[in-house]
């Protein structure tokens, strides 16, 4: 009898995912009809409240313990000069995180969103994906279940966000792996690179999807040979929210190059989750058409770190604010039309 493979219980979580719960959505629709507003006037905050409460479970959802997760991770694409950054930077911006220093700290810290960041392995980067498989099949699914660890201390609405210098290279390959068309349709400057960088990342994307061409048409398989740690982690982070019922909130270009795995495998596998905005980097927007995302916010942002995801969740604690606390016709008394 063959032993399962690491990949088979990944596979086999696809066949019990939680469907959202109808009876809140009804129940949050008939509140938010008795608001004191004309119909449709909070515009996406009433859509916001009815996503949260339908995946809570919940007639009065909560954001009661909102947390944003960062995994950070090396690649060894960075040796075919796709970034003008060195791989070093990933380890000095953890610093950065765990001091307050960075962007996404400030940001948490004004909407009272936790923030976790897990570094992962970063003074051993995966291999050169032009070269090799970034991952063996065992490393790519040990780091896919850390992943689903990231949410066990319990939040009630997930941001995700990365750092990795390469990260951006990591996922333009993934994008012409799993969408096709050219590679130059997927890759963009990321943090700054110049014109000879730009084409030297666009060569490593093309060269690398080459090399491995036999072997991707399993979502999976573009993981371990494409992929880096921070997308292996990010797509078990959005499975465990799936199966815990915990609404999800992406970030930009790298984060949903997690959420494209698991699309691949089951475009139901991502109906937990909300696009909290749409990044300047490179083809993020294409992308966001392919997962059926409208994103909602929209600010030239291409920062990483979850910062657009944070922003997101800031106006969905407003959201939850206009839907459990306004008062409706009949408590403020206020006439409804007839």
């Amino acid at each position: 009898m063959t032993a399962a493979l690491p990949f088979d219980d990944i596979r086999e979580l696809f066949n019990h995912l939680p469907e959202a719960a109808t009876h809140a959505s009804a129940d949050i629709a008939a509140r938010d009809a008795q608001l004191t507003k004309p119909p449709g006037s909070l515009g996406r905050l009433e859509e916001i409240a009815l996503w949260l409460g339908a995946w809570q479970g919940k007639a009065r959802p909560t954001i009661e313990r909102p947390l944003v997760v960062v995994f950070a991770a090396n690649h060894g694409v960075v040796a075919q000069g796709v970034s003008p950054f060195p791989a070093s930077v990933t380890k000095a911006m953890m610093a950065n995180f765990t001091s307050g220093g960075a962007a996404i700290n400030q940001i948490c810290a004004t909407y009272d969103i936790g923030l976790k960041v897990f570094e992962l392995a970063l003074d051993i980067p995966t291999q050169d994906i032009t070269q090799t498989a970034a991952m063996d099949e065992k490393e790519a699914a040990a780091t896919f279940a850390f992943g689903m660890e990231a949410i066990s201390g319990g939040t009630d609405l997930l941001g995700l966000g990365e750092m990795g210098i390469g990260n951006t290279t990591i996922a333009a390959s993934i994008y012409y792996a799993l969408y096709g068309g050219s590679a130059g349709d997927w890759v963009g400057r990321g943090t700054g690179v110049d014109d000879a960088g730009l084409a030297r990342k666009t060569a490593a994307v093309e060269a690398a999807v080459a090399l491995h061409k036999d072997h991707l048409q399993d979502p999976l398989e573009v993981l371990r040979r494409l992929g880096g740690r921070e997308i292996a982690a990010m797509a078990g982070a959005i499975m465990a929210a799936r199966i815990e019922r915990v609404p999800v909130v992406l970030d930009g270009y790298v984060v949903c190059a997690a959420a494209a795995i698991l699309h691949a495998m089951d475009p139901a596998s991502l109906h937990h989750c909300f696009a909290g905005h749409v990044s300047a980097e490179g083809a993020h927007a294409r992308v966001l058409q392919k997962l059926g995302k409208k994103p909602l916010l929209d600010m030239g942002m291409r920062l990483g770190e979850g910062s657009g995801a944070a922003l997101a969740m800031g106006a969905m604690k407003a959201a939850l604010a206009c839907h459990n606390g306004m008062a409706t016709f009949a408590e403020a008394g206020v006439a409804n039309k007839e």
